[in-house]
This record gives structure tokens, sequence and C-alpha cells, in this order.
């Protein structure tokens, strides 16, 4: 008896968790794509000679309806959220697992790094665009009560979006968690409103025929493909559904999306909808005139949060993919600031920060509405959106042994609706288009010159090295004063003497007691296990050969790790160690073959500037000793 009530406490206990992890879930997870309803019929049925005849609701009713059900439900949460690094999501722990499954090709091994880090600079575009529409979005409410208010819109969603990131250096713990109670609202609040309309007018429901769909691109034709580009706008932050799993897992995620989220946005396009097809003149604002007039104004406000939280997302993933890309050597460092004692992932980059702002800051006065900005969103998201059903069915057919017709028939099924949502939004690109594409080719340029700049310092570096073999040997017969304690030099090449080694046997004429060549290596997996995360090597004489590993989604701290070495026989004491690091200088020369010499002078830049190496390996500064080295590429 009191086993079963054990059994049943335990199952409670799991029930409880599950519900409140579904609830954090809706706030931080379901904000993008929950206030895409804002904007996502306005834009589609006023473009491009479209207009709201009921053939052309019933058809883009359709289209949304079954998008939601293939691209979100079937792809997203059942298909990709399959594909976990360890349990972590994103496109950057995607294009880190299909690499591991081409480790022995390495053309498609680079073909695959091209694409992922094109992927997420497309998302950083989604992580300008974002807030900037949606705050718009909410904020033009406004206009419903008094048109004459439509010149206060830009001025009031600048001082909103300003506030908002001048608050991400205070971290989201407090107000997270607020987060999942008014989304929450939210999302009841616009199902009510949907509900409230299809009742007037119940015939709205036989959209989710997908006839409708088909029938809207036999009547319209190239308008109907056009309108595909206002279509996805009611998937944006799909994406989101995948990075953010690794904070919230699978389960609570999919609860969440079918017992919630999906009811409430199919209800409230389905209310919209039925209001356009009783009141066509309502398309400048359907969303604002669901609401009952005397209510408009605490939904303005409640809209506003939710933007805000929306904005808070991919603000949040954009700190956390830098984090993974610097990790990965995809990115120079910067200083990361962690804004909670109890989650790890809760981080705030004030470089990343800045950049968002005055990008986000940019597109708001330069568009100046949720409708003008639309064209700019949709290539950021479906581009994003087609490289990540590359990247997992890569990983289906080498990692999880998918037979080639089925990997094929989903490659089939994916891409077609994918690369149709991307060619819609191409068509846009002078409208708008052109602002992801600029920004995600100017991050793509950034994290691929230094990628390639990494690279060749270290082949320099290990040219000019002295072999370590010989010269322990060396030192074992001929050997210097050797003065207390412990000297740990830092390097990328375990078989070659450092730098830092060799300047101070020269200048100062002594070697410590201990000496230890430390390597720092990140791996290709969120975490690192406990039995890869040290190993030493005894290279005699006192010579330590120690490779420390950490996953992309680690902060690597070498103290700490260092006094774990005591359980494989190697006991630090820190007061008696002092850390020895090489300071490159970077010369560009264009007589040295390479990258083009402004890619060069880029990289020079971006190192100069870098978070030196003893700050993001957070090593004590007054243990440490730099010697500077001049590196010409």
């Amino acid at each position: 008896m009191s086993h079963t009530v054990a059994s049943g406490d335990a199952a409670a206990e799991t029930k409880r968790r599950l519900a409140a992890l579904a609830v954090g879930a809706i706030g931080v997870v379901y904000g993008d794509i929950g206030t895409s309803p804002l904007y996502t019929l306005q834009t589609t049925l006023s473009h491009d000679g479209l207009h709201p005849s009921p053939a052309s609701v019933y058809g883009v009713l359709s289209l949304i309806f079954w998008a939601q059900i293939l691209v979100v439900s079937l792809k997203y949460v059942v298909f990709i959220m399959r594909a976990d690094n360890k349990g972590e999501g994103g496109i950057m722990a995607l294009m880190a697992l299909a690499q591991r499954c081409v480790r022995e090709q390495p053309r498609l091994r680079w073909v695959l790094v091209i694409l992922g880090i094109f992927g997420a600079a497309l998302f950083y575009g989604d992580g300008v665009i974002t807030p900037a529409i949606t705050t718009l979005g909410a904020v033009e409410g406004v206009k419903v009560i008094a048109p004459g208010l439509g010149k206060w819109v830009v001025p009031i969603t600048v001082v909103v979006l300003i506030l908002l990131f001048l608050l991400q250096r205070h971290g989201t713990e407090r107000v997270g968690k607020l987060f999942g109670p008014v989304m929450m609202v939210w999302f009841m609040v616009i199902a009510l409103l949907g509900v409230n309309m299809i009742v007037r007018h119940p015939q709205v429901l036989l959209a989710i025929n997908p006839w409708y769909g088909v029938r809207f691109f036999f009547t319209h034709g190239l308008q109907a493909f056009i309108a595909l580009g206002g279509v996805v706008l009611a998937l944006t932050g799909a994406e989101a559904l995948y990075a953010d799993m690794g904070h919230f897992g699978k389960k609570p995620i999919r609860v969440a999306w079918f017992s919630f989220v999906l009811p409430a946005l199919v209800l409230n396009y389905f209310g919209q909808g039925a209001l356009l097809l009783m009141h066509p003149e309502a398309i400048d604002s359907p969303f604002f005139k669901l609401v009952p007039q005397v209510l408009l104004y605490p939904m303005i406000g409640l809209a506003t949060a939710a933007a805000v939280i929306a904005s808070q997302s991919v603000i949040s993933g954009a700190f956390s993919m830098t984090r993974e890309a610097m990790s990965l050597g995809y990115s120079m460092r910067m200083p990361i600031v962690h804004t909670s004692r109890e989650m790890s992932g809760q981080i705030f980059v004030p470089w990343v920060n800045n950049f968002l702002l005055l990008m986000v800051l940019f597109a708001v006065l330069h568009f100046g509405s949720s409708e003008r900005l639309s064209a700019a969103y949709g290539i950021a998201v479906t581009g994003t959106m087609s490289i990540t059903t590359v990247l997992a069915l890569i990983v289906a057919r080498r990692q999880w042994g998918w037979k080639l017709p089925v990997v094929f028939a989903a490659g089939v099924l994916f891409l077609v609706i994918d690369l149709s949502f991307f060619g819609a939004n191409l068509i846009k690109v002078e409208y708008g288009g052109w602002f992801p594409l600029v920004l995600g080719l100017a991050v793509f340029t950034w994290m691929t010159t230094w990628r390639r700049g990494r690279e060749l310092v270290v082949r320099e570096i290990k040219q000019g090295g002295l072999a370590l073999a010989p010269f322990i040997e060396a030192m074992r017969e001929h050997s210097p004063l050797r003065v207390p304690g412990t000297a740990v030099f830092l390097t990328a090449n375990q078989d070659a003497v450092p730098h830092a080694l060799l300047h101070n046997l020269k200048h100062n004429k002594v070697l410590h007691e201990r000496n230890v060549l430390l390597t720092v290596e990140m791996l290709e997996t969120p975490v690192a296990d406990a039995e890869e995360r040290i190993h030493i090597d005894a290279l005699g004489d006192e010579f330590y050969g120690i490779a420390l590993r950490f996953g992309f989604a680690e902060d690597p701290n070498v103290p700490l790790s260092l006094s774990q070495c005591a359980r494989a026989g190697l006991g630090f004491d820190m007061m008696d160690t002092t850390f020895f690091l090489s300071r490159e200088n970077i010369v560009a020369d264009k007589r040295r073959p390479g990258m083009a010499l402004w890619r060069d002078k880029l990289f020079a830049f971006m190192a100069r500037n870098a978070l030196p190496a003893t700050a993001y390996f957070q090593i004590p500064g007054n243990r440490l000793i730099e010697l500077g080295a001049q590196v010409e590429i």
C-alpha cells in the first residue's frame, strides 16, 4: 500500500513538473509565434492586388492552418526536435551534430559548416526583425482607437525597444517568472476573441479543408505564390521551439504546443477570417478589430507585453548562439555576464546587445510599420528553416539510420514547402528583403573571417615551433636553474615548445620545478563528459601535457578544472602556480597566402578587440605573465 502511495506521489510530482515546464515554455518559446496574429492576415491579404474576398480569405486561412500543421507540428515538433545534441537544440548545435556524422568526408563537412554558419547569420536577422515587427504591430493598435495617433507609433515603439535592451544587463530571471502567466493570458484572450467571431460566422471553419488552399493557387496564380511570403509570418518563431529545447526539454514544448498554443492560434486566425468575411473593410487591422471597443486599451497593453516577451526570446537566443559560436571557434571572444546564479543559460553579451539595439532601431525608423517590415522578415526565417531541414536530414540518414527512400520522401515534403516560402520572399528583396540578406552576409563574413584567421595563426605558430621531445631531453642533460613552483604554458600545439617558455628561459635563464603545457579544446557537444574532461601526459623531467575539454554550451574555467587534476595524481596549488601566455600581435601581410588583405586586416582588428584568452578561461590576473609574439598572416 505504501509503495502504491509513493509511486502515486512520484507520478503527481512528475505531472506538476511537466506542467511547470510547459508554462515556462509557453512564456519563453512561444512568444514569437504567439504574436504573429498581430500582423499576418493583414499583411497577406492587403498586398500585391489581393483583397479580402471570400475566396482569398478561405484560401489564405487554409494555407496558414496547414503550414502550422506541416511545418511547425510535423517538421519541427515531431521531426527536427529528435535531432538533439545531448539535449541541446538550435542550428549551431545541429551543425555540430551533422559534422560529426560526416567526420570522414572533409568536403561535405566543409559544406555543412558553410550552411550552418549562414543559417546562424540569418538567425541574427531574425533577432533584429522580431523585436521591431512585433512591437510595431502591438503599438499600431492605437490607430484603431484614434487614427490621429498614428504619428506616435514609431516614437512609442522606439522608447519601448530602448527600455527592453537597457534592461537586458539586469537579466531576465525575475521578469522571466512573469513570462509564462502573461503569455498564458495572451493565448487565452486571443482564443476567446477568435471564438467570439467564429460563433457569428461558423462557415469560416470550412477553410480547414486543404482544397481551399489548393484552389487559391488555381484561381490567383502568381498572386497566390507571392502571398506565401505573408503566410510564412504565421510560422515565425518555429526555430525557437528547437533552439530552446535544452532549457525545457522536448516533452514540455510538445505538450504546450499541441494542447494550448496551436488551438489558440488557429482559433484567432479563423476568428480574424470570420471578421473579414463579414466586414472586408476591417483589413487595415483585423486583429484589433476583433476586440470590443471598451477593451482596446488593455488589449494594446497586453499585446505590447507579449511583443516584449517575443522579443526577449530571440534576444536571449542571439546571446546563447554567440556563446556557442565563440566556443566552436566561429566568433571572437566577447565578455559574457551571467545574470542568474541558478540558470547557467541566462547570460548577457554586451557587444551583441548593443549591435542588436542599433540594428532594431534602424529597422523601425527605416521601415516605419509592421506591414513594410514584413517584407524583410520572411527571408531570414525561411532561409534558416531550409538550412535546418537539410542538416536534420543528414542526421536522420547518418545517425538514425533512416532508409534512403524515407529520407528522400521527408526531404521532398519539407524542402518543397521551405523553398516555396523562401522563393516567395526572394521576390520581396527590393522591398525590404535585402535587409536580412545584407545583415546575414555581414555576420557570415565576420564569423568565417575569424575562423579562417585563427586557423592561419595556429598554422604559423606550428611552423615556427621547436620540437618538444628533443628540447626536454636537452633540458635533462643541461638543466638550467630550477625555481620552485609550477609554470603553466597555454599552447595550441602539444608537440612544440611554447614561445612563452622559450622567452622565459632566454630572458630569465630559469625553469620552474614543474612545467605544464596546457591546451584547451572545445568539443562539438554541449557538455563534456567527466571521462573526457581532462587528459594528462607525463613527458618526463617534470614536464606534463594537459588537455582540458569543454562543451560549446559551457564556460571554460581553467583553474577549476586544474584543481580536479589531483584525482589523476597531479595536484595544483594555485598560489604556487604561474600562467604564461603568448599574446599574438597579428600583422596583415599581402605577400602571404591565406585570406584577402582586407580580411587579414579585419581579422587583425577583431583579434585586437577580442576578450583576452586569460579572461575567457577565467585565469586570475595576479597569477599571469603575458609575453608578446608577432604573427604575420
